[in-house]
């Protein structure tokens, strides 16, 4: 055990300043967009966020410009954007004028995430995808876009099968069951659980809050975010943004039906990644990415498998997955096996979900250790232990960009060795540093103790 995780630790580790070229390069917190490619240690980095349902046509005409421009790997982000790596300054406007004339709908400007079944969904309480276009039209109207940081997003939950508990932001607003009606719960600065309450307004402000919430935090400065304000100030200045649009009455959850209730709660915690049905009768089924990412030929291969499956098409989800829209039931299990041959996760006691990792070296130049290439064998050592409780967390540096939320068990890479973090974030303090060889022991030794609390 020792021996082979430690063979995949002989990365030499790369210059991390910023000429050594590495996502440490930019600042933290840049966005690279496809005009703004980013210098990363394997070539250029630009990401794509797709909105609704992209044909499979498109999608494996992208795989193949990843190809032909890039070095063939494709990434799926956390909030459900695309990375395609290894372009050069010659062949990034070659791969976007590509991209271009596929037809895939794509955001540009603030992030503004929204349920990835969205408009589809029989579950949800109000298409939140129809809030979206509307919030994205109107901040296309304002200055709103370059007076931002570029990682400060909205989340939109429509309250259907796939929630956004998870998934923090610096404006959230969700849609709940409240005196018999829908309205929208509003909240600032982090995800479900730790996200500050601001109260509940109607849907057709749902527009207007967003934008004078947003308009609260880039008064603050370039790179302020919501969490800065709420650390500086409260949530006053926000309350005071919004006190007119919110409701007198804003007890949570009054649907007066427990099972309406006990289902939505439950929503928070479903993945993409499995069956679900579809308003028309039909499915959708989504498959996970091993640590975020996947050779090109193998997602061509997958978008194969998804039209003889007869899929209408293919949605990008949030938590780093692909979801196959429009399948027969039949079909849908079929193109679960056909995705399981090709290596994605189809099963919800895979041990590599619950195993998050960065790039690593070489190709961050920030990164002390080979993230990645160790993220396999870490979920086989620590497999047994592995589940909704217990997360690792692989980074190639302190800054932590694969997993920002605090995990179980976080190893972190530093000139000294492995530092391994306890329920905390890459940032945190760590309990232990280790060299390579004991690496292994140490992660079975955290889970054994984790398990036992």
């Amino acid at each position: 055990m020792t021996s082979t995780l430690a063979q995949s630790l002989t990365t030499p580790t790369p210059d991390p300043s910023p000429q050594g070229g590495g996502e440490g390069a930019r600042r933290r917190g840049a966005c690279p967009g496809l005009s703004a490619p980013m210098q990363t240690g394997d070539g250029l980095l630009v990401r794509l966020r797709p909105i609704g349902t992209v044909s499979l046509a498109a999608f494996k005409n992208l795989c193949g410009a990843a190809r032909q421009h890039g070095n063939g790997v494709i990434e799926v982000t956390a909030r459900g954007s695309i990375q395609v790596r290894g372009l050069s300054a010659a062949t990034a406007p070659r791969f976007a004028d590509a991209v271009a004339s596929f037809g895939i709908a794509a955001e540009d400007g603030i992030p503004i995430i929204s349920n990835a079944l969205s408009g589809l969904d029989p579950d949800e309480l109000i298409d939140a995808s129809a809030l979206a276009a509307e919030l994205r039209c109107a901040l296309g109207r304002t200055s709103l876009p370059d007076s931002l940081a570029p990682k400060v997003s909205v989340a939109i939950d429509g309250g259907g099968a796939l929630g956004l508990g998870t998934l923090s932001a610096d404006v959230r607003l969700r849609a709940e069951l409240i005196n018999g009606g829908v309205a929208l719960r509003v909240s600032v600065g982090g995800d479900g659980a730790n996200a500050t309450p601001l109260g509940t307004i109607m849907p057709p402000y749902c527009t207007e809050a967003a934008i004078r919430l947003l308009e609260v935090i880039a008064r603050r400065g370039r790179d302020a975010r919501a969490r800065d304000v709420l650390a500086a100030e409260g949530s006053e200045p926000f309350r005071q943004a919004v006190g007119e649009l919110l409701l007198t009455s804003t007890h949570p959850r009054e649907s007066g039906d427990p099972e309406l209730d006990s289902r939505f709660r439950g929503n928070e915690r479903k993945m993409a990644t499995g069956r679900h049905s579809l308003r028309d009768g039909l499915y959708a089924h989504g498959i996970g990415l091993a640590f975020g990412h996947a050779e090109a030929m193998t997602l061509e291969r997958l978008a194969d498998a998804m039209e003889a499956a007869g899929s209408l098409g293919i949605r990008i989800a949030p938590s780093r997955a692909l979801i196959a829209i429009g399948l027969r039931r039949e079909s849908a299990m079929a193109f679960a096996a056909a995705a399981e041959r090709l290596g994605f996760i189809v099963r919800a006691d895979d041990p590599r979900r619950y195993v998050i990792a960065c790039a690593g070296a070489p190709i961050c130049a920030s990164a002390h250790i080979p993230a990645r290439t160790m993220a396999p064998r870490i979920a086989e050592i620590a497999a047994p232990y592995l589940g909704d409780s217990f997360k690792i967390h692989v980074s190639g540096c302190a800054k932590g960009c694969a997993h920002a939320a605090p995990a179980a068990l976080t190893v972190v890479g530093t000139p000294a060795g492995f530092a391994l973090v306890a329920n905390g974030s890459a940032r945190g303090e760590p309990f232990a540093v280790v060299a390579a060889d004991q690496l292994p022991d140490a992660i079975v030794n955290a889970a054994r103790k984790a398990r036992h609390v």
